[in-house]
């Protein structure tokens, strides 16, 4: 799978697809969602659709797609070159999720939620499939939330498309274990090739499962956080194990527009706010080198606003 798209800029979201069939232009289409790498603090969140003609479902089961959970890797990647192969009438598109995107998201002012993230995720994609011509006549979803409402909301986006959102529809329906397979597959080869903006230099690739508690996991997140800067964009700062390990690993940072004052906040915990460093007079030449962050981008202290 060519992933050179995501791996120009792994900050950002990027769609990913195959080419489309010309037999899903002119017949009734099922289309199949999954997404793969919820739960994982490291690493984006992959969202896929696999779609073919109704009249092909049978062609579709004799692939043998599974639920890519039972599945070794291997078998993933097997069963994703065979539906590649199979482009005369399987089409697939993916939108990839950065952890960048999913932090930002759930950490803005307005929150954004994981759940809604997702929805958008799919409801984009399966825009997309309908943009390009496809004929989609069903469509069958893995349920994020409640099912009943978000059959409801499907159905209401997308009228005259029979909608069908059931839990554990990656093993009920082989167009979503079809799905499953494309964004499994996508995740692990996006999360192997992870290219570091970040100078870490030699990075420890063996991050274990990526879930918060696998120890594995956890003993790279404590060895890759920086005490001032965090952790570097690979990490989704917003679940609560990054925050965790920065609340108590990390310098602290408090803000105005926290729920306690900042300035407040800051001298409780005996520290000095940032804005406190504009309102006193010149500081005096300290002999401490400055941190290479502000070396290597030629910034100097300002000691008034």
């Amino acid at each position: 799978m060519d992933l050179s798209d995501f791996e120009a800029n792994n900050s950002v979201s990027c769609r990913l697809s195959s080419a489309i069939p010309d037999v899903c232009k002119t017949e009734d289409c099922c289309l199949g969602i999954d997404e793969a790498g919820r739960g994982p603090v490291l690493g984006p969140m992959v969202y896929g659709i696999c779609y073919c003609p109704v009249s092909k479902k049978d062609d579709l089961k004799d692939l043998k797609v599974a639920d890519s959970k039972t599945l070794t890797e291997a078998e993933r990647e097997n069963l994703f070159h065979k539906l590649d192969e199979a482009k005369s009438f399987v089409g697939w598109a993916l939108q990839i999720l950065s952890p960048n995107t999913i932090s930002n998201s759930m950490l803005q002012r307005a929150k954004y939620n994981l759940n809604a993230l997702s929805h958008d995720a799919a409801i984009g994609l399966v825009q997309y499939a309908l943009d390009c011509g496809v004929q989609l006549k069903e469509v069958f979803v893995d349920t994020v939330g409640p099912a009943e409402k978000y059959q409801e909301k499907l159905s209401q986006r997308f009228p005259g498309v029979e909608v069908t959102v059931r839990p554990k529809a990656d093993s009920l329906f082989p167009i979503v274990s079809a799905a499953s397979i494309c964004a499994k597959v996508a995740r692990d080869h996006a999360v192997k090739s992870w290219r570091f903006v970040e100078d870490l230099g030699d990075v420890d690739t063996d991050y274990g499962s990526g879930y918060p508690n696998d120890p594995k996991t956890k003993s790279w997140l404590l060895k890759y956080l920086d005490p001032v800067f965090g952790y570097p964009q690979f990490v989704r700062f917003s679940w609560s194990t990054a925050q965790s390990l920065l609340d108590s690993k990390a310098v602290p940072v408090y803000w105005d527009d926290d729920e306690e004052d900042g300035e407040k906040a800051a001298a409780r915990m005996n520290c000095a706010s940032m804005l406190s460093y504009f309102s006193r007079g010149k500081a005096q030449s300290s002999a401490r080198e400055p941190h290479r962050f502000f070396t290597e981008r030629r910034l100097q202290s300002l000691d008034t606003l």
